[in-house]
């Protein structure tokens, strides 16, 4: 109700009310709009009951519900939202909290009768102390009026219980939706983690899960809620942590035969209701995901490219164009040739360019791991297979390698019982863990590497000759070094710039004796012989040029050996730069331990402070 003098109309509203928004009427936004059409009934029994009109406003003035005249008015602002000082009676309830009864609205001074009201009883709507909206009885003829003024005190009484329970419904709503809220982030949570979760009921009945628990199981969620777990994993372990309350935790499971068979990793945490166990949930990968995570955290990536592999002679182009060839493919190759000629490099390039690059690459060296631990770092082993056997067992590199690329490096230091095993493993594509007695399917390409002359190792019966023609598929020799001697002063150049800048040595260049003495070696321990002694000689060299003097014994030795001498100017120079340096090194320390600076130290040297900045660069000399 407002207070306009009789006959006032504000401009371009409908007398007494106010709508917003054209054609459908709009109001702002409040916690008693939310639980409007429980309003609109609970005004509509109220008005049956006592044969009164009813109307319920939010704190907003916007009419939530109505009966009668104010039926129609539903969703529109009364007036007083344009008036909303105390003298109206609306904003005075919402102001105080004080419920208010007029008998006679002119005589009270509450304002003019605008749609015929001749008596009212209003009360507040209180939520947690806050008025959220007033509640009103009206009566629009004098049997009305008699019919609330005789029982005034009673139907306020009415009325605060009516407003009481709206306010219960509204803070029912508000906490449904927070638990709505609550729920929908949980559910963004759980379909955005990357791992299957599916939660059962205290009688192993699937109540949720994930979209990649449907992916993983390969059955829609529609269809897999309110099964038994077991009808999804048989004899599953999970159906005892929902009576015991025990859980577990990463335990391999298998379901299912080959092709379509599930080797999962499982976790099952138990759900808790005072002190009862009342379900689980279970999350749980694919091993093969599982593999993948491990090998993205631990492998380092060296992503070699063939490109990257040193040399321009003819052997090792063609070496590297027929690795380059055959790593789009998914046969089983052989890689051989000395010690040092970069096996694994070319194994690691072969990966990388192959379709499997996004894969793991595990490196096994068969000569490094004693023959008792060899099988089950190879094949993996279960629990209790041995004593020391780690819970849950373990999967091994074959497993680990699943859709990628195992190197087995010096495979010809392989065991003749473990080669038996590879064998049926290379066949069968399949692999049987220590203590195990269900095969594991695996998805490998395989990779080996030797320096040992298999073939020989055949007829001597330290090699079986059915693995050597399984693993020689495709065969590829690393020529050494000294049969492509035009790429050791590529290889030279490559390792000084590693090493100078690793090592931070200002150091420009080899003397071309040195470059002479590397080409003539013959390099038994080839490209990492050469690449140790590049190491060597830019850690000993103390000016900017390696010199013989600083190169091992063994390649300078050979090179004076064959007949080559040393120009004996370029060794009295060379001894004469070496003496200097040492000189003016210990010089510059000791007077710049008496805080000489650099004008004062090459005063006391008798050179120029330029000669000075020449020496300290030429040298390396540092302050």
């Amino acid at each position: 109700m407002s207070l306009l003098r009789k006959g006032d109309t504000p401009p371009n509203k409908e007398r007494g009310h106010t709508s917003f928004g054209g054609m459908s009427p709009t109001y702002e936004c409040s916690r008693l709009m939310s639980i409007s059409d429980t309003a609109q009934q609970v005004a509509e029994a109220i008005s049956a009951v006592l044969d009164v009109e009813t109307e319920i406003l939010d704190n907003q003035y916007n009419i939530v519900a109505g009966t009668g005249k104010y039926r129609d008015l539903v969703g529109t602002k009364d007036e007083e939202a344009w008036h909303t000082d105390e003298d109206f009676i609306y904003t005075r309830v919402l102001k105080t909290g004080n419920p208010i009864i007029i008998e006679d609205p002119e005589a009270d001074f509450y304002g003019p009768i605008l749609m015929g009201e001749m008596g009212e009883i209003c009360c507040p709507i209180k939520l947690h102390g806050q008025v959220i909206g007033v509640m009103s009885l009206v009566a629009f003829d004098e049997k009305q009026k008699n019919q609330l003024m005789d029982k005034k005190d009673q139907l306020l009484n009415f009325l605060t219980r009516m407003a009481f329970l709206l306010a219960s419904r509204v803070s029912e709503v508000e906490a449904y939706n927070r638990l709505k809220i609550t729920s929908n982030k949980l559910n963004v949570i759980i379909e955005t983690i990357n791992q299957g979760i599916i939660s059962i009921s205290k009688d192993n009945l699937i109540i949720h899960c994930n979209k990649y628990a449907e992916s993983i199981i390969g059955i829609p969620g529609k269809h897999l809620l309110g099964r038994h777990i077991e009808e999804i994993w048989p004899n599953s372990p999970v159906v005892n942590v929902a009576k015991t309350g025990i859980g577990y935790r990463e335990k391999e499971e298998l379901y299912g035969a080959p092709p379509n068979q599930m080797h999962l990793l499982v976790t099952a945490t138990p759900i808790w209701l005072e002190d009862n166990p009342m379900g689980a949930v279970i999350s749980f990968r694919n091993m093969s995901d599982a593999r993948q995570l491990a090998y993205d955290l631990t492998d380092n990536k060296i992503a070699l490219e063939l490109d990257h592999i040193k040399g321009n002679s003819r052997k090792i182009i063609e070496v590297k164009y027929q690795a380059l060839r055959v790593a789009k493919g998914a046969s089983t190759i052989l890689i051989t040739g000395e010690s040092g000629t970069g096996k694994e490099l070319f194994a690691r390039a072969i990966h990388y360019a192959s379709p499997r690059r996004n894969k793991p690459l595990v490196i096994v060296n068969c000569g490094a791991i004693p023959e008792t631990l060899l099988e089950s770092e190879l094949f993996g082993y279960e629990e209790g297979a041995f004593t020391g056997a780690r819970k849950g067992g373990r999967p091994g590199k074959f497993e680990l390698a699943n859709e990628g690329t195992i190197f087995l490096d010096e495979i010809g230091d392989l065991p003749l019982h473990l080669q038996v095993k590879l064998l049926h493993a290379i066949q069968r594509r399949q692999v049987e863990r220590v203590g195990g007695n269900h095969p594991i399917p695996v998805d490998v390409r395989i990779v080996a590497a030797t320096n040992r002359d298999l073939e020989a190792m055949c007829k001597t019966g330290e090699f079986r000759e059915d693995l050597f023609y399984r693993l020689n598929v495709i065969p590829l020799y690393i020529p050494p070094l000294r049969n492509r001697k035009e790429d050791i002063a590529i290889l030279m150049d490559y390792f000084l710039d590693k090493y100078r800048s690793l090592l931070g040595k200002n150091i420009d260049d080899f003397s071309e004796n040195v470059r002479q003495a590397f080409i003539q070696y013959d390099w038994p321990g080839n490209v990492r012989e050469l690449e140790n002694a590049v190491e060597y000689a830019v850690n000993m060299e103390p000016g900017k040029i390696i010199t013989l003097d600083s190169i091992p014994k063994r390649v300078s030795g050979h090179w004076l050996n064959s007949g080559n001498t040393v120009p004996i100017e370029t060794n009295y120079r060379n001894d004469l730069g070496n003496m200097e340096k040492d000189l003016l090194a210990k010089k510059i320390m000791e007077l710049s331990s008496h805080n000489y600076s650099k004008k004062e130290i090459a005063t006391a040297l008798g050179i120029s402070r330029a000669t000075l900045y020449r020496k300290i660069k030429q040298y390396g000399i540092k302050m």
